[in-house]
Protein backbone atom coordinates (compact mmCIF):
# COMPACT_ATOMS: atom_id res chain seq x y z
CA UNK A 1 0.00 0.00 0.00
CA UNK A 2 2.81 2.39 0.88
CA UNK A 3 4.46 1.73 -2.50
CA UNK A 4 1.21 2.44 -4.32
CA UNK A 5 0.76 5.74 -2.50
CA UNK A 6 4.35 6.71 -3.29
CA UNK A 7 3.85 5.78 -6.94
CA UNK A 8 0.69 7.87 -7.12
CA UNK A 9 2.41 10.94 -5.61
CA UNK A 10 5.36 10.47 -7.97
CA UNK A 11 2.91 10.35 -10.84
CA UNK A 12 1.16 13.52 -9.72
CA UNK A 13 4.47 15.36 -9.47
CA UNK A 14 5.89 13.99 -12.70
CA UNK A 15 2.67 13.75 -14.71
CA UNK A 16 2.13 11.65 -17.80
CA UNK A 17 4.67 11.92 -20.58
CA UNK A 18 2.81 14.41 -22.79
CA UNK A 19 2.04 17.85 -21.33
CA UNK A 20 0.72 16.41 -18.08
CA UNK A 21 -3.00 16.59 -18.56
CA UNK A 22 -3.45 16.30 -22.31
CA UNK A 23 -3.23 13.04 -24.23
CA UNK A 24 -0.31 12.41 -26.54
CA UNK A 25 -1.68 13.38 -29.97
CA UNK A 26 0.32 10.67 -31.72
CA UNK A 27 -1.18 7.93 -29.54
CA UNK A 28 -4.58 9.53 -28.95
CA UNK A 29 -5.49 11.90 -31.79
CA UNK A 30 -9.22 11.35 -31.28
CA UNK A 31 -11.68 9.45 -33.44
CA UNK A 32 -15.24 10.28 -34.44
CA UNK A 33 -18.23 7.96 -34.41
CA UNK A 34 -19.36 7.87 -38.08
CA UNK A 35 -22.94 7.21 -36.89
CA UNK A 36 -23.17 10.73 -35.39
CA UNK A 37 -23.53 13.69 -37.71
CA UNK A 38 -24.71 17.26 -37.40
CA UNK A 39 -27.88 16.22 -39.20
CA UNK A 40 -28.81 13.47 -36.71
CA UNK A 41 -27.81 14.94 -33.33
CA UNK A 42 -31.47 15.24 -32.33
CA UNK A 43 -31.76 11.45 -32.51
CA UNK A 44 -28.30 10.62 -31.15
CA UNK A 45 -26.22 12.75 -28.78
CA UNK A 46 -29.04 15.11 -27.82
CA UNK A 47 -31.23 12.23 -26.59
CA UNK A 48 -30.93 11.72 -22.84
CA UNK A 49 -29.28 8.36 -22.10
CA UNK A 50 -28.09 7.79 -25.67
CA UNK A 51 -24.43 7.36 -24.67
CA UNK A 52 -25.37 4.39 -22.48
CA UNK A 53 -26.41 2.54 -25.65
CA UNK A 54 -22.93 2.79 -27.18
CA UNK A 55 -20.57 2.88 -24.17
CA UNK A 56 -18.07 -0.01 -24.33
CA UNK A 57 -18.04 -2.44 -21.40
CA UNK A 58 -15.58 -1.98 -18.54
CA UNK A 59 -13.92 -5.25 -19.54
CA UNK A 60 -12.85 -3.59 -22.80
CA UNK A 61 -11.76 -0.24 -21.35
CA UNK A 62 -9.96 -1.80 -18.37
CA UNK A 63 -7.90 -4.01 -20.66
CA UNK A 64 -7.03 -1.04 -22.86
CA UNK A 65 -6.19 1.06 -19.79
CA UNK A 66 -3.74 -1.60 -18.59
CA UNK A 67 -2.05 -1.57 -22.01
CA UNK A 68 -1.90 2.21 -22.28
CA UNK A 69 -0.81 3.20 -18.76
CA UNK A 70 2.86 2.17 -19.29
CA UNK A 71 2.87 3.84 -22.72
CA UNK A 72 1.73 7.07 -21.07
CA UNK A 73 4.49 6.88 -18.47
CA UNK A 74 2.51 5.83 -15.43
CA UNK A 75 4.97 4.18 -13.04
CA UNK A 76 4.57 0.53 -12.09
CA UNK A 77 2.27 0.18 -9.12
CA UNK A 78 0.02 3.09 -10.09
CA UNK A 79 -3.46 1.97 -9.08
CA UNK A 80 -5.65 1.59 -12.17
CA UNK A 81 -8.53 3.00 -10.11
CA UNK A 82 -6.70 6.38 -10.02
CA UNK A 83 -7.07 6.61 -13.78
CA UNK A 84 -10.10 6.79 -16.05
CA UNK A 85 -9.89 5.34 -19.55
CA UNK A 86 -11.38 8.45 -21.11
CA UNK A 87 -12.71 9.23 -24.56
CA UNK A 88 -10.82 12.25 -25.91
CA UNK A 89 -13.82 13.17 -28.06
CA UNK A 90 -16.51 12.21 -25.59
CA UNK A 91 -19.40 9.96 -26.51
CA UNK A 92 -21.73 12.89 -25.88
CA UNK A 93 -19.90 14.79 -28.63
CA UNK A 94 -19.92 11.94 -31.14
CA UNK A 95 -16.59 10.35 -30.26
CA UNK A 96 -15.84 6.80 -31.33
CA UNK A 97 -16.73 4.51 -28.43
CA UNK A 98 -14.15 1.75 -28.99
CA UNK A 99 -11.25 3.18 -30.99
CA UNK A 100 -7.94 3.13 -29.07
CA UNK A 101 -7.21 6.35 -30.97
CA UNK A 102 -9.98 8.00 -28.95
CA UNK A 103 -9.23 6.51 -25.52
CA UNK A 104 -6.45 7.34 -23.10
CA UNK A 105 -5.64 6.90 -19.39
CA UNK A 106 -6.51 10.16 -17.65
CA UNK A 107 -5.94 10.86 -13.95
CA UNK A 108 -8.96 11.49 -11.78
CA UNK A 109 -7.08 13.82 -9.42
CA UNK A 110 -5.16 17.02 -10.01
CA UNK A 111 -6.13 20.45 -11.26
CA UNK A 112 -6.96 19.08 -14.71
CA UNK A 113 -8.25 15.65 -13.78
CA UNK A 114 -11.11 13.76 -15.38
CA UNK A 115 -13.79 15.63 -13.44
CA UNK A 116 -12.82 18.93 -15.09
CA UNK A 117 -12.88 17.33 -18.53
CA UNK A 118 -16.36 15.98 -17.78
CA UNK A 119 -17.53 19.57 -17.18
CA UNK A 120 -16.34 20.82 -20.57
CA UNK A 121 -17.84 17.78 -22.31
CA UNK A 122 -21.24 18.56 -20.81
CA UNK A 123 -21.00 22.27 -21.63
CA UNK A 124 -20.03 21.59 -25.25
CA UNK A 125 -22.89 19.09 -25.65
CA UNK A 126 -25.37 21.68 -24.38
CA UNK A 127 -24.03 24.24 -26.84
CA UNK A 128 -24.24 21.76 -29.72
CA UNK A 129 -27.75 20.60 -28.83
CA UNK A 130 -28.98 24.18 -28.47
CA UNK A 131 -27.57 25.10 -31.89
CA UNK A 132 -25.04 27.57 -30.49
CA UNK A 133 -22.02 25.53 -31.62
CA UNK A 134 -21.59 23.07 -34.46
CA UNK A 135 -20.77 19.45 -33.71
CA UNK A 136 -17.57 19.73 -35.76
CA UNK A 137 -16.41 22.81 -33.84
CA UNK A 138 -17.08 21.13 -30.49
CA UNK A 139 -15.20 18.00 -31.58
CA UNK A 140 -12.25 20.06 -32.77
CA UNK A 141 -12.14 22.11 -29.57
CA UNK A 142 -12.06 19.09 -27.29
CA UNK A 143 -9.72 17.06 -29.50
CA UNK A 144 -7.21 19.87 -29.99
CA UNK A 145 -6.85 21.02 -26.38
CA UNK A 146 -9.62 20.22 -23.92
CA UNK A 147 -8.08 22.51 -21.28
CA UNK A 148 -8.24 25.50 -23.63
CA UNK A 149 -11.83 24.49 -24.44
CA UNK A 150 -12.58 24.47 -20.71
CA UNK A 151 -11.21 27.99 -20.33
CA UNK A 152 -13.17 29.23 -23.34
CA UNK A 153 -16.51 27.50 -22.91
CA UNK A 154 -16.82 26.81 -19.18
CA UNK A 155 -14.98 29.79 -17.72
CA UNK A 156 -15.73 32.13 -20.62
CA UNK A 157 -12.17 33.32 -21.27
Amino acid sequence: MRAMIFALFALILAGPVYAGDLPDPTMTPGAINPSVTQDNISSTICVSGWTKTIRPPASYTNKLKAQQMPLYGYPPGTPPSSVEEDHLISLELGGDPRSPLNLWPELWIGEWGAHKKDAVETKLKRLVCSGKLSLADAQTAIRTDWIAAYHRYVEGH
